[in-house]
């Protein structure tokens, strides 16, 4: 039995937040800003000592949950490794992406947990309508996300997050931007057939005259068409 499940969920959240506390600096602290972290509800952690702690609790979408609920981020941050995929709801999904305010939120909870859910798919598509900057991101980091751990899934499904990808490289924004070029490039990487679909893609965004598909069309033709990416998808 793990020491989380020895403890009421109250008690696991406030030993998650003291072991956190204890495990702040204040040069970790400071460097937040270099990332475009908030840290007014922050410790300092650093993301090694969040994982490490996230394996002795143990995975618990309650514990996930009071975790949330605290407003500490790395508190948040560890909500994503320890929330159970198979009892995260798609209303709980929405009620967290809501709360994103950083880019952070967005990856961690793409990459540690939404990707795991039945519900992922769906929420790809629906986000990627979002206005609110770090929701939308949300969007097109899980789409990133799930083109790295989807093994399962067939190619239909990234050939449609590529239309999504498409639809909104206009959309200036810093965080969405970036998403929406890594999403590209994740994709195209998956295989022979779907990097030819991305670099169509890719190709027609760098000739827009819109600046910002052209900077996210370009960026991810570079990649695309390097040798060292031909190279593995031959293979």
């Amino acid at each position: 039995m793990t020491t989380g499940a020895k403890r009421s969920v109250d008690e696991q959240v406030q030993f998650a937040l003291a072991w956190l506390k204890s495990r702040s600096t204040r040069a970790t602290l400071e460097g937040m800003a270099r990332y475009a972290i908030p840290s007014d509800h922050a410790y300092g952690v650093a993301m090694k000592d969040i994982k490490a702690l996230s394996k002795t609790l143990g995975r618990s979408q309650p514990l996930a949950l009071a975790l949330w609920a605290t407003g500490v981020y790395e508190a948040r941050m560890l909500a994503s490794f320890v929330g159970d995929p198979e009892q995260l709801t798609a209303a709980q999904m929405d009620r967290w992406c809501k709360d994103f305010d950083n880019w952070a939120f967005c990856d961690a909870m793409s990459f540690n947990l939404f990707d795991r859910t039945p519900h992922a798919w769906a929420k790809v598509a629906q986000w990627s309508t979002r206005r609110n900057e770090f929701e939308k991101r949300t969007a097109f980091a899980l789409l990133w996300s799930l083109s790295v751990h989807d093994k399962r899934a067939g190619d239909e499904l990234f050939v449609r997050g590529l239309g999504l990808i498409e639809r909104e490289a206009c959309d200036e924004r810093h965080f969405v931007k970036k998403a929406t070029n890594m999403a590209l490039r994740a994709i195209g990487k998956r295989n022979r057939t779907l990097n030819a679909a991305a670099v169509a893609v890719a190709r027609r965004l760098a000739d827009s005259q819109d600046s910002t598909e052209r900077w996210v069309g370009k960026d991810a033709l570079r990649e695309l068409t390097s040798p060292p990416v031909r190279a593995r998808l031959r293979a």
